[in-house]
């Protein structure tokens, strides 16, 4: 019984620290980073005189697809999507198309065939059959970028047409495709020898047709598809034991032989072509005072506005209809696609609602400029309110209009000597007199006025800039009196002041560029660290110096602005014009406060994609 009773004990001790170290025994081994294998297809890889339009995939384990409709890509193209199903260890692809004669099919899966347990990609893998007798094997390789950032851009469609005309890719689908990966790369397999126009197309239709709006990259050479074979010749050598010495001989001579396929260094520049569609968007009258009209790109010409009476008006032979287009101030917003209209005239202002025809210049289809008339209502809408709170808004309402409101300016501490001081107003000013308005300078401990220019930045004197040479480490004061400035519907701005107190010069650096070689249309532009132009400016022969530069990381690029318009112009495909050269200065420049800093910017040096830094690239998103 003792004996019994102790070895029922040890086992439950032994029970009990199994349980409690979980590290001993059996873990499960190492984690499975072994893609798929493919143990069959039906019908082969590479078979010839296919009829069929279903083929299947077996895999020595349990697989599943990763978003396949992006990642498997068909050629030539299907305007019917083929369905794709992966169950268990088989995969199945049935082609929705009828299919041509003398073709060669290529289901290109990129990276959409995993494993089930740890997601491990089956990489590049495509299968190809013929119609005919033989498997086009042509190809060519590339890298698509940004035109205007040199950025790699992904999941873009490259493809070909054999159809010469410029027309071809707005009126067919591609006759062969293919897709770039993160870096921009792409490849076009199994080719028909040939001449092919390339193209490169930011699919947003799925149609493989360029569409109006639509990325796009243009070849500017055509393409002819070659292979070209190469021959070594190698010795195989073997060791001959004679005595305690080794000896090498040749045993057999071969020859192995290389393919390479060219072009393979293609280098595309997707562009947006500067064409919208222009078209009235929407009305909105939130105030008022002022109603605002929506455009779905800048506007090139001022609309115009015709008032017409209310359909309540047309039966009231008494009622007092004011034309409110004569009473109207217009003014554009910053990028000029809203056109911001500012009625004057206190019978307008009280009015609910305005109706009037609005023409303006709207694009066809082919981006043609045409009039339109559309004819439209600003309506103001008051906010709900109880019984007590309509009474005091009706008795104060007058007042709410005419109130002038406050002025902003941009004064603060540490002002950059690089920056305007400015006054901007809440609504357009009428008047505004300089005699009220008044800059001092603070001199030992006692102000000083200082002469200074005033200068409206647009017709309604919304924002006015206080011109004068801005000194390091100065106090200075701006005060406005109290009626010097009037809004639109005359009330008087209320008497304000500020101060501002510039930075020391020690806080700043400075940088003086050189272009080598020198390309006198080359627009430089100073980059912060998100790829954000903070200063464009041509480059003089001798170099360019840039002051008053806070301390940093900076980086650089030129454009070479071959129309002479100072700003990056984008391509144009009916006129085959590319976008202009983009070039960037490889260094990422970190100024240090009080220091002068001296860069040559060698921006034929390197080639293109190898300039860019890669901290300004964005990195793909982890899966």
């Amino acid at each position: 019984m003792k004996i019994s009773h102790l070895t029922a004990i040890l086992a439950l001790a032994a029970f009990a620290s199994s349980c409690a170290n979980r590290g001993i025994g059996p873990q499960g081994g190492p984690i499975d980073s072994i893609p798929p294998h493919i143990v069959k297809s039906i019908p082969e890889n590479g078979v010839l005189n296919y009829k069929k339009k279903e083929i299947q995939l077996r895999f020595d384990e349990y697989i599943q697809l990763s978003n396949p409709s992006e990642n498997i890509l068909i050629s030539p193209p299907q305007q019917k999507p083929a369905e794709i199903t992966a169950v268990g260890k088989r995969i199945k692809v049935e082609l929705q198309e009828d299919l041509k004669e003398n073709m060669t099919y290529t289901i290109d899966f990129g990276e959409a065939i995993q494993d089930n347990n740890e997601k491990n990609p089956l990489k590049n893998y495509s299968f190809s059959f013929s119609t005919g007798e033989q498997i086009d094997s042509l190809a060519i390789y590339g890298t698509l970028i940004d035109a205007e950032t040199l950025n790699p851009l992904s999941g873009i469609v490259v493809g070909f047409h054999s159809d010469l005309a410029d027309s071809s890719v707005s009126t067919r689908p591609f006759d062969r495709i293919g897709r770039t990966n993160t870096d921009g790369e792409f490849s076009i397999l199994n080719i028909h020898q040939g001449t092919y126009r390339l193209y490169a197309l930011d699919d947003v239709s799925r149609d493989y047709v360029r569409q109006p709006g639509e990325g796009f990259a243009f070849c500017d050479s055509l393409i002819v598809p070659t292979v070209i074979v190469r021959s070594e010749t190698d010795t195989i050598w073997k060791d001959s034991l004679q005595g305690d010495s080794t000896i090498h001989y040749a045993d057999s001579i071969y020859t192995a032989e290389y393919y390479f396929y060219e072009p393979s260094d293609i280098l595309l520049r997707l562009f947006r072509e500067d064409k919208q569609h222009q078209y009235f968007q929407r009305i909105q009258r939130p105030e008022r005072h002022r109603f605002t009209l929506a455009f779905s790109a800048p506007l090139r010409q001022m609309p115009e506005l015709q008032a017409l009476r209310l359909e309540s008006d047309s039966f009231n032979q008494d009622s007092t209809w004011v034309d409110f287009t004569q009473h109207t101030l217009y003014q554009y917003s910053p990028n000029k696609d809203t056109l911001i209209c500012w009625l004057t005239d206190s019978t307008v202002i009280n009015m609910d609602s305005l109706r009037f025809a609005l023409t303006y210049l709207k694009t066809d289809s082919t981006y043609t400029l045409v009039p339109q008339t559309d004819t439209l209502l600003a309506v103001f809408r008051q906010p709900q309110t109880t019984t007590k709170q309509k009474k005091k808004k009706q008795s104060t309402q007058e007042k709410e209009i005419h109130q002038a409101g406050k002025l902003v300016c941009n004064a603060k501490q540490d002002f950059h000597l690089a920056d305007t001081l400015t006054i901007s107003a809440p609504s357009p000013l009428s008047t505004y007199s300089q005699s009220g308005i008044h800059l001092h300078i603070k001199v030992d401990t006692l102000w000083q006025t200082l002469p200074f220019n005033l200068h409206a930045t647009d017709s309604t004197y919304r924002k006015i800039q206080v011109l004068f040479d801005l000194k390091p480490a100065t106090e200075y004061r701006l005060s406005i009196d109290s009626a010097a400035l009037y809004d639109l519907w005359n009330a008087p701005f209320d008497q304000q002041s500020w101060t501002i107190k510039t930075r020391n010069l020690d806080t700043y650096a400075t940088l003086k560029v050189h272009l080598e070689p020198y390309e006198p249309k080359a627009m430089l532009q100073l980059l912060d660290g998100k790829d954000v132009p903070v200063l464009t400016t041509p480059v003089p022969q001798e170099g360019f110096l840039f002051t008053n530069l806070l301390p940093g990381a900076y980086y650089m690029r030129i454009f070479i602005d071959n129309n002479g318009d100072g700003r990056w112009t984008t391509g144009d495909w009916s006129l085959h014009r590319q976008p202009e050269d983009v070039f960037y200065f490889p260094k990422k420049l970190n100024l240090r406060a009080n220091w002068d800093f001296e860069e040559t910017f060698h921006w034929k040096a390197l080639p293109l994609l190898e300039q860019k830094p890669r901290a300004l690239i964005p990195q793909p998103k982890k899966k």
